[in-house]
């Protein structure tokens, strides 16, 4: 029997190509042209699918948590998306905090879908998916999108085999967007968006959230002319300039555009630049708190490589600066320095929004008016879920083990049948006997019976009598002389029944 590791299989190496390992570049998993697609049998994938590559697991980049605190995590986000609504209107806050955290890897797909607000949109658009992945698609964007496949996370077991799930469902998702959004059509920088999804989710969710991400959380950055990601640069810069004056300065001083270094941080959401546990934790917080996430940690590489001066002799010129910028040192990465720095960056979505609308107007001054308009970005899982409110119905799970109900059918019918068998029983039987409510006077009660003996019959004077004795407003119209004396009244000891209706009773 093969061994495992992680839970996972060993990799089919007879599927792919196989090379030495003295081939091996590390830094290829980052995206290029070559045709490497595998590796020698001794490659195992790490517990993220990783077989190789910069980004796969190490101790040194990860943080690992107990398993008692990770089942205790997945326990109290079950609760979270059962009820969804409720918690993001009222308990954000607690939301917010335990994406900081991160969140468990049993749950992280689903709980992607519900901050992007994908689970919504997929259920108001259901069958869309499947309308669009029917299609043929665009031949101009299919052959962009088929020689850009193997380029996205070629050391990723999902994507290493050419023509294997994971690149068909690839193709899948980016196809549907150029249908679902003919007008911006593909952008290569979508592709490792998507394959993220992907690896968390099947292709429909993916699909939605990748519409979400393009929409909500990044819109424009991916239209033709990428003015949102220039715009998004110029906001960088100027928010560096309280960050760390040093950095800035040093940046001005050699006329580094932003556009040069942070395209590929912003338009993949450092999916191709970080390791994959820190990778992981900032899409945590990005899909929770919006693009803020995503200029924080722009912010903490930009000071972390260039906020001291020992560091800026090193680079002296325009060149060493980029050169510094590609080459990130790990440490900068690692999960748990990473996320505690990108917590204390004292940037909010309201610095972003303010400085956006500042460099706008500078744009429009400079440049003109914008040819692509995007609509309004949404900082955060809340304001997206505020702007287009889901129903209960569609953040419900479906279930995944359907039980058929041949193997229950005899047992339900069974139960059935005796609660109606109870409901007649009950039905059928006779009513208890009812004492009457109004005796006639100095009458002693009658020995009970079943059945019930029949009611008295009551004359016209006796009649009065009890109407006098139960109505005391009738006493005067009653003339005493005609009411004959009580013991001398033989219908008090009467047990005869009624057979007319010409008389009536207070029974």
């Amino acid at each position: 029997m093969a061994n495992t590791e992680n839970g996972r299989r060993p990799v089919d190496t007879r599927s792919i190509r196989t090379i030495s390992s003295s081939q091996i570049d590390d830094e290829s998993s980052l995206g290029s042209d070559s045709e490497i697609n595998g590796f020698t049998t001794d490659k195992q994938a790490d517990k993220y699918g990783f077989i190789g590559g910069a980004q796969q697991y190490t101790e040194a980049s990860a943080q690992d948590v107990p398993t008692a605190v990770l089942r205790q995590r997945e326990v109290k986000w079950l609760d979270m998306l059962n009820h969804w609504d409720k918690w993001m209107i009222k308990r954000f806050n607690k939301v917010r905090l335990r994406c900081q955290k991160g969140i468990p890897p049993s749950l992280r797909g689903r709980a992607w879908l519900y901050l992007s607000g994908g689970k919504g949109k997929k259920e108001q658009n259901q069958g869309k998916f499947q309308e669009l992945d029917s299609q043929p698609g665009d031949p101009k964007w299919s052959d962009v999108i088929e020689k850009d496949l193997h380029r996205q996370f070629p050391f990723h077991e999902m994507f290493v085999s050419r023509g294997g799930h994971g690149q068909k469902d690839l193709f899948r998702v980016l196809k549907a967007y150029t249908l679902y959004r003919p007008d911006e059509g593909y952008c290569q920088a979508q592709a490792p968006i998507a394959a993220v999804l992907l690896m968390h989710m099947p292709a429909e969710d993916a699909f939605w959230g990748l519409v979400q991400i393009c929409e909500k959380y990044l819109p424009g950055y991916y239209s033709p002319g990428l003015e949102a990601i220039q715009l998004d640069g110029e906001i960088l810069f100027a928010l560096l300039r309280r960050v760390c004056p040093l950095a800035f300065r040093h940046l001005e001083k050699h006329k580094i555009d932003p556009i040069l270094y942070m395209t590929e941080w912003f338009m993949c959401a450092f999916s191709r630049t970080l390791p994959w546990a820190s990778v992981l934790r900032v899409w945590d917080m990005f899909l929770c708190d919006g693009v803020k996430i995503i200029f924080r940690v722009g912010l903490v590489l930009l000071k972390c490589m260039l906020g001291s001066r020992e560091k800026l002799k090193a680079c002296q010129g325009q060149y060493e600066t980029m050169e510094l910028l590609r080459a990130v040192e790990p440490r900068y990465m690692q999960e748990g320095f990473l996320v505690r720095e990108i917590l204390e960056v004292p940037i909010t979505a309201r610095d972003v929004e303010r400085e956006h609308h500042t460099q706008l107007k500078r744009w429009r001054k400079n440049r003109g008016e914008l040819n692509f308009k995007s609509p309004p970005r949404m900082h955060g899982a809340r304001l997206i879920m505020l702007a287009d409110p889901p129903r209960h119905q569609d953040l419900q799970q479906l279930p995944t083990i359907l039980l058929e109900e041949a193997e229950f059918g005899p047992l339900l019918r069974k139960d059935k049948e005796q609660k109606s068998k109870k409901k007649t029983l009950k039905k059928s039987q006779l009513p208890e006997e009812i004492q009457n409510p109004y005796p006639l006077p100095n009458a002693t009660p009658p020995p009970p019976s079943y059945p019930p003996a029949p009611p008295p019959v009551l004359s016209k004077a006796s009649e009065a009598v009890l109407q006098t004795q139960t109505d005391p407003l009738r006493q005067d119209r009653v003339p005493p002389a005609e009411l004959p004396p009580a013991k001398e009244t033989p219908l008090q000891r009467s047990t005869h029944s009624l057979s007319s209706t010409d008389q009536d009773t207070y029974l």
